[in-house]
């Protein structure tokens, strides 16, 4: 199962790079190119075996999947629970307030660190958590400003995510018929817009959201942990 997934998430790496993209976006970068031995161990270890939920994410954060090529990559999280750590190449173009450091990159990420952190909490050891649930993103790559501010997917002009989004979407199906889950929870409300929009009309999903764990959102910050876990509980994950 995993080298289906592994085939496709190579297309869509392949096929991102044939999108343009201009201002505000200064910077591009791809984790799945210069971050591919870390992604592909990911893929290998655990998208294996029918899922019962999928947990999809927006797009690499600057200190997460931009250094570790992992969703929501906070290196610490990814090395010590995730088990996986390897060599990171440099991207073609790098802005010089965010260099690549891959695992070592001394900066935590905090999306990262609440998100697996959850999981830990609820589920145990990742090999428990990934038995039965997987982690990706709907957008594989980076966007950064001319002053190296993350911009996500929904702040780019809609002439320049058409064609980024026919690959996600084409992925995002790949992945779900592959995994075959029941449960497709958005980690935050642009992920849930993705997920219904491609999968509302089919019966036999269940979409929803979790609280994403930004710390651009007050109310990730006030209580996200207990939050996001109680909204799993109420859809019946824990």
């Amino acid at each position: 199962m995993s080298a289906v997934l592994i085939n496709a998430t190579k297309q869509l790496a392949k096929c991102c790079r044939q999108s343009q993209f201009s201002a505000p976006v200064s910077h591009v970068y791809y984790p799945l190119e210069y971050a591919w031995a870390a992604h592909e161990q990911y893929l290998q270890r655990f998208a294996t075996g029918r899922k019962k939920a999928i947990f999809v994410g927006m797009n690499p954060g600057p200190w997460g999947m931009g250094q570790t090529g992992i969703p929501f990559g906070d290196v610490v999280s990814v090395r010590d629970w995730l088990g996986i750590c390897t060599a990171v190449k440099t991207p073609e173009v790098e802005h010089p307030k965010r260099i690549i450091q891959g695992f070592d990159c001394p900066r935590r990420e905090v999306s990262g660190t609440r998100l697996w952190g959850l999981f830990a909490e609820c589920y145990g050891s990742a090999e428990q958590f990934f038995s039965q649930h997987f982690v990706i993103n709907y957008c594989p790559l980076l966007f950064l400003g001319a002053t190296a501010a993350n911009v996500t997917p929904d702040k780019l002009p809609a002439a320049t995510t058409a064609a980024l989004y026919r690959c996600c979407d084409t992925f995002l199906k790949k992945a779900v018929a592959e995994l075959q889950p029941h449960y497709l929870i958005g980690v935050g409300g642009f992920a849930e817009k993705r997920l219904q929009l491609l999968f509302n009309e089919r019966k036999n999903y269940t979409i929803s959201k979790i609280l994403h764990p930004s710390p651009a959102s007050p109310a990730a910050n006030r209580s996200f942990t207990a939050t996001a876990s109680g909204q799993l509980a109420a859809l019946g994950l824990l």
